[in-house]
């Protein structure tokens, strides 16, 4: 087994101090639920509240409907499955902006992986994301609305997503050591992100003009079709839609690497 992990690019220091990884991703969670009388169950709670939320205010409130359909729950699942999994993208970036700046006793730790803390980072955000759906799969259960087989579509879907979403947190949060305004705008930035995704509303509704500029300049808007596509029709993505999202990460993750190792030792200086 070591022996195999050995071989793999970046593997092996990550296995080696993945107790360490584990530690430090549980240990927000920990933090955040210190004191507290109901503990751990509180992100349960959040994740619940914003499902209901969103849930009642556009399904009940608002009566959206998917086009040509007047099942309200189709829209409740379309609309929780966009958001549970784009905040899981959001919240990744926004989290790896400040993880240099916050871990800079550890940087400058001379055998200390720095490789390690973007992997904290989708770790973090990764067991809040679970209990997120956690919560939606007991909705779709008690609906009887959950998926069939289809549903194992979406790990290569969120590994293409957080892939994306570290490779970028990566490299911003390089930049956001030496000027701050990077922090601040990524947050407007990822406002407009969101609204020019076919979260809260279908493609379909779109000018033709718009919803191919949507498709063509936002790789997050097949990726989140691919999950509404999995929710709703049970159906597996076309792996050939998602060749240019592969090589975006790739590109994305090389640029942050190399970014980060030609400004590693101005990083250290500056913090």
């Amino acid at each position: 087994m070591n022996a195999v992990i050995t071989k793999i690019p970046f593997a092996e220091p990550l296995w080696r101090y993945r107790a360490f990884i584990w530690s430090a991703a549980t240990r927000e969670m920990r933090l955040q639920s210190m004191n507290s009388v109901l503990g751990w169950l509180w992100p349960v709670l959040n994740a619940a509240a914003l499902i209901l939320l969103y849930m009642t205010l556009f399904v009940e409130v608002l009566k959206s409907r998917l086009p040509g359909s007047d099942d309200s729950m189709s829209y409740a699942i379309y609309l929780c499955v966009g958001i549970i999994t784009w905040t899981y993208f959001s919240n990744t970036i926004l989290r790896s902006l400040n993880i240099f700046g916050e871990n800079a006793m550890l940087l400058k730790k001379a055998g200390f992986p720095k490789i390690t803390l973007p992997i904290i980072v989708v770790v973090s955000q990764g067991v809040q994301f679970a209990i997120m759906l956690g919560v939606f799969a007991v909705l779709l259960i008690v609906t009887g609305r959950i998926p069939g087989w289809a549903l194992l579509g979406m790990i290569p879907l969120l590994i293409l997503q957080q892939a994306i979403a570290i490779s970028l947190g990566m490299l911003l949060g390089t930049l956001n050591v030496f000027f701050r305004d990077v922090g601040q705008a990524i947050g407007i930035v990822l406002t407009f992100w969101f609204w020019l995704t076919p979260i809260v509303y279908p493609l379909s509704i779109l000018p033709p003009a718009v919803a191919s500029f949507v498709t063509n300049w936002n790789p997050m808007t097949r990726i989140i079709t691919g999950y509404h596509d999995i929710a709703l029709n049970n159906a597996l993505p076309d792996p050939a839609a998602y060749v240019g999202h592969a090589v975006l990460a790739a590109v994305l993750f090389a640029l942050a690497y190399f970014c980060f190792k030609r400004l590693y030792s101005a990083v250290q200086d500056y913090l």
